[in-house]
């Protein structure tokens, strides 16, 4: 069951996470259409206006948990637990609210030093230990390797290799991956 008592900000590893401002989202926009993120998002670019709107009006949506990642004040990335109904027959509620869907994504400046596991790990935790969801999942195209393993990483299971299912603009079909972890295997791999 959700709730919408998460309290924000809170520690990451060295980042601070908390709900963006759009101060922070004009600091985003610098780097996230920038070719070298675009090349693993489904939406490759973004209009400025409808990101800065989506990101704000999450903000009091109490299923969607968006978050900016701070190191000393500066943006260096961004984090989302939207939460949704999971796959259930309509008998009883305990699927509704039931299942995470996490999303990360760094600052090409700040990529290899740790804030994408950093940010994936503390927003599992909120996913389990507060929020108590049943499950979480996440994915990725096969080849963004750097995606996969924070997932692998923090003790994530790859659960679907689609075979080229994922259209890629510069790549054409490509395979994508689908990871996940149950509210009971997240003690065990933290």
């Amino acid at each position: 069951m959700t709730s919408s008592d998460v309290t924000w900000p809170r520690a990451a590893g060295p980042l601070i996470l908390r709900p963006p401002t759009s101060e922070d989202l004009d600091e985003v926009l610098v780097w996230r259409n920038r070719p070298e993120v675009t090349r693993w998002l489904l939406r490759t670019t973004v209009d400025p206006d409808a990101f800065r709107t989506a990101w704000l009006d999450s903000v009091a949506d109490h299923d969607e948990h968006a978050v900016v990642a701070l190191l000393d004040g500066v943006v260096v990335g961004t984090g989302s637990l939207d939460v949704r109904d999971a796959m259930g027959q309509s008998d009883g509620e305990a699927w509704r609210g039931a299942e995470g869907l996490l999303g990360y994504l760094i600052d090409p400046s700040h990529a290899g030093n740790g804030y994408a596991t950093d940010i994936a790990r503390a927003l599992l935790e909120l996913a389990f230990t507060e929020l108590g969801l049943h499950r979480v999942t996440a994915g990725c195209f096969a080849d963004n390797v750097a995606s996969w393993r924070v997932m692998e990483k923090l003790g994530m299971r790859r659960e679907q290799h689609g075979v080229r299912d994922s259209w890629h603009a510069e790549l054409g079909w490509v395979d994508g991956y689908t990871y996940a972890m149950l509210a009971e295997e997240w003690p065990v791999t933290r």
